[in-house]
């Protein structure tokens, strides 16, 4: 009782109370400043955007002009862009969670020689940052034939290292092996077993790793500037750089108001899928820490 009533009147915990009441709040201001400035900055026109202060709005507001411009611009390269970007989520993060849980299970729940091994590489790959591997990346599929195309995106956005890992642990805690060695004594086959019982249990790691790989397919931009040239391919990252390099350029139309419309539109589908999963990835990133 005396150790409880010291704690609670522990001067020092006010104290750090404020100072971690500033610290979120300045990070929250950190964090909301820049969405601000591109929703404000996005009803403006061309020349609003030099002639206003940069968080607050001008007098006319140009939102639906610069959004009109900004889908039908060159033709309307930009809705081409936005549909290369989730031609590369669906089919590169959607098979990135598929492999990931596959093999992370597998690694958990089953074991077989030069396991430990396994372990060692898939915590090295986790360890080599993705832009390191960009140009290896890209020798080898120049050789193979195939930079310029949609699978130079899509073949190495297949490869979640940290995805695996985190199935790997969130598997092992999640999914009790008693269960599984009753479903085989009932006559239960591994897939059957896997898709029936497993995989239900599997599910906030599952929505975890598939929000980790849409987001890094999503902003993905280094890997498509180094593998495409061909306008028609590109994702939405490199499409709206090109579109602000293209604004710098001597005698060149300036399109900023277009470019902020487009980072915009760009930013919404990820806000709309943390919105929408945003209790399975807490869960899942609770239980997926907790080791073994």
């Amino acid at each position: 009782m005396r150790d409880a009533r010291r704690r609670s009147t522990n001067p020092l915990r006010p104290r750090s109370s404020k100072i971690l009441l500033v610290l979120m709040v300045l990070y929250a201001l950190y964090t909301l400043v820049p969405l601000a400035w591109l929703v404000i900055n996005s009803t403006k026109t061309q020349q609003g955007l030099f002639s206003s202060f940069g968080l607050w709005f001008s007098g006319r507001n140009a939102f639906w002009d610069n959004l009109v411009s900004t889908l039908t611009y060159d033709d309307g390269i930009f809705l081409r862009w936005f549909g290369n970007t989730l031609l590369y989520v669906v089919i590169g993060a959607g098979g990135a969670t598929l492999l990931a849980t596959l093999a992370g299970y597998g690694l958990a729940k089953y074991r077989f020689p030069g396991r430990r091994a396994v372990f060692a590489i898939v915590l090295g790959a986790v360890a080599v940052p993705g832009t390191a591997l960009a140009v290896p990346t890209f020798l080898l599929f120049s050789q193979l034939g195939l930079t310029n195309t949609p699978w130079a995106v899509i073949i190495p956005s297949l490869i979640s290292p940290f995805g695996l890992y985190l199935i790997w642990v969130y598997a092992a805690d999640s999914v009790p092996t008693e269960l599984l060695e009753a479903a085989r004594m009932d006559g239960a086959g591994e897939f059957r077993t896997f898709f029936t019982i497993s995989i239900r249990l599997l599910v906030p790691g599952i929505v975890t790793v598939l929000l980790f790989t849409v987001v890094a397919t999503w902003n993905n931009y280094f890997l498509p500037l180094i593998m495409l040239s061909d306008p028609k391919w590109y994702p939405l990252t490199v499409g709206l750089n090109q579109w602000a390099a293209q604004a710098q350029g001597a005698g060149a139309q300036p399109i900023y108001n277009l470019v902020i419309m487009g980072s915009l539109l760009t930013i919404i589908p990820i806000v709309i899928a943390f919105l929408l999963l945003q209790r399975f990835w807490q869960s899942g990133l609770s239980a997926g820490s907790v080791k073994q």
